[in-house]
């Protein structure tokens, strides 16, 4: 039985102590974090906290504004932030010098920390990033034999299956900086499939899209045979990886690379690292089954499960929601992948979503608890870290940012001068901290939960079959096996105290293996602040109460 809780952790983030914080500051005026400052204290905090999986994000080398020896900057034209985007890779075949204490030694650095992170018994993810590349990109450290991206390709051609960009010949590329040193002529088509020499400031102008054998230019028809110069190059990326003894990627925009690649990409991989998992970055719900089919372990359930919540944690939507999205998943939910926090999205506290991270409470046990699929907690969510100030490229967005070197304060307090643990935080950040902990423990301690069956209970209480239910703030739903019957129930109403009926109904207790007839007794063991106890007919219903943003979770006997 497995269920995998992901720890994401952007490495030049997560143990940088510099407080200097100067607005577009550079790394040697705000400092950044390294491999080698995720040591064996942090590993053990991770571990702790009860994660499987450590998503190390932005580990490969991207295009930047800092100088090192013998890797030149690259042109601010073309360069989010000082530090530079993550997912504007300039080698797949390299890591981040910023993240060595010795440059020169930066793969070894990588490579302990896969070492340190496995004797901890987690697992290690790292992104692999298939739909485009920084527009400086250049392999200068690839194995002996590997053909770099580009090399070959026919430059006067819009579109070959032999190519690997996609190009606009008689055009010069344009950015919305203004002149540029980067002599991109002719131009290639932008990340996001843009096919003009001349990309907005909004748009992925920084990154060029990789050929995979869609002709973008005529309706994104298909050319698979005979197999696209790109198939075999980026196959080859993924084994260079898979043979340093990662776990797992987690794919960048994997909605934008055909099903058929993955399919035949991840076969082949898998024939030589059968258990490599593979974490697709997905939000056009309509190709969730073809990429599921295509073999990948798990998909995001953003346009889903985290849109609905954030509408609860915010004051609007209804729990209905919670019920449709599990209704139209129905066959694949143990695929999804559900979380509130990540590098692209606000964080929880932000004057853009909940502001109060307690808000989060009703909505991570459901994240973590609705089935036995994945879920993933991004680093400093569990303290409540804020995003009120701006720290260069992206302003103030009430995101982390990912292009720049900054501190994170709050975070800071946690990382105690690498102690990694609660001393400096306040009471509310512990009593926060406490409950993510405690979740992430009860999940993996609970063979309901990682493997049992998922029961909704709002049908046979809302509409006012159950007194004082309120089925737009209240949601409750069972998980079982044959060892273990849980029943959960969840208040995401902000003000709302609700004294209420609780009913199962005769259904659910004949699946759980009950007599419909006789009483049932309920034992809180979820959270284990208290130890309520209930008793009584589920048929009937039981009279219970939850307070503003509370959870219970019942052990039925």
């Amino acid at each position: 039985m497995k269920k995998n809780i992901i720890y994401q952790l952007l490495p030049r983030l997560f143990s940088n102590q510099n407080t200097t914080n100067k607005f577009a500051g550079t790394l040697a005026q705000n400092g950044c974090g390294k491999f080698n400052d995720i040591n064996d204290v942090a590993l053990k905090s991770i571990k702790d906290f009860g994660a499987t999986h450590v998503w190390y994000t932005g580990v490969l080398e991207n295009a930047t504004q800092t100088v090192y020896d013998g890797l030149p900057a690259d042109d601010p034209a073309v360069v989010k932030g000082v530090a530079g985007s993550p997912y504007a890779v300039k080698d797949y075949y390299d890591v981040n010098p910023d993240y060595a204490v010795n440059v020169k030694q930066r793969m070894k650095e990588f490579e302990d920390l896969i070492n340190r992170t496995h004797r901890h018994n987690m697992k290690v993810i790292m992104d692999f990033v298939p739909n485009h590349v920084a527009r400086g990109y250049r392999s200068d450290v690839r194995p002996k034999g590997i053909q770099d991206l580009g090399e070959g390709d026919d430059t006067n051609v819009a579109f070959s299956t032999k190519n690997n960009f996609y190009y606009i010949p008689g055009q010069p590329f344009k950015g919305p900086k203004g002149t540029t040193t980067l002599k991109e002529n002719p131009a290639k088509v932008t990340g996001s499939g843009s096919t003009t020499a001349s990309p907005d400031v909004n748009d992925w102008y920084e990154t060029v899209k990789l050929n995979y054998g869609l002709d973008v230019f005529h309706g994104e028809s298909k050319h698979f045979d005979p197999i696209p110069s790109t198939w075999n190059k980026m196959l080859d990326i993924l084994l260079f990886w898979s043979q340093k003894g990662i776990d797992g990627f987690r794919c960048d925009m994997a909605q934008m690379v055909p099903p058929e690649f993955w399919k035949w990409a991840i076969q082949r991989v898998r024939e030589k690292h059968p258990q490599m998992y593979f974490l697709a970055e997905i939000y056009e719900e309509h190709k969730y089954r073809d990429y599921i089919s295509a073999g990948f372990d798990s998909l995001y359930d953003k346009n889903g499960m985290y849109d609905h919540l954030r509408k609860l944690m915010e004051g609007h939507g209804s729990a209905y929601d919670v019920r449709n999205v599990w209704q139209g998943l129905e066959g694949i939910s143990s695929n999804m992948l559900r979380f509130l926090e990540t590098h692209d999205e606000q964080r929880i506290t932000s004057q853009f979503f909940a502001t109060d991270a307690f808000t989060a409470v009703p909505s991570m046990l459901v994240t973590a608890t609705l089935s036995d699929g994945p879920y993933l907690l991004y680093f400093g969510q569990e303290i409540g870290v804020e995003a009120t100030e701006p720290e260069g490229f992206s302003g103030a967005d009430g995101r982390t940012t990912i292009f720049d070197y900054w501190g994170l304060k709050d975070w800071q307090a946690f990382l105690n001068a690498g102690k990694y643990d609660t001393q400096k935080l306040s009471e509310r950040q512990k009593s926060l901290r406490h409950f993510y902990s405690s979740l992430n423990h009860f999940v993996l301690g609970s063979e309901a939960v990682k493997s049992g069956k998922f029961w909704d209970l709002q049908y046979v209480n809302d509409n006012g079959q159950s007194e004082g239910y309120n089925a737009h703030r209240l949601y409750s739903y069972l998980r079982f096996s044959d060892n273990q019957k849980l029943l959960f129930v969840v208040n995401f109403s902000k003000e709302e105290e609700y004294n209420f009926v609780l009913k199962t109904g005769k259904d659910a207790l004949q699946a759980m293996k009950f007599d419909a007839q006789s009483n049932v007794s309920l034992t809180q063991v979820f959270p284990t602040s208290s130890s309520q106890k209930l008793n009584g007919n589920l048929v009937e219903g039981i009279r219970t109460s939850l307070k503003p943003l509370s959870v219970v979770v019942y052990q039925l006997s």
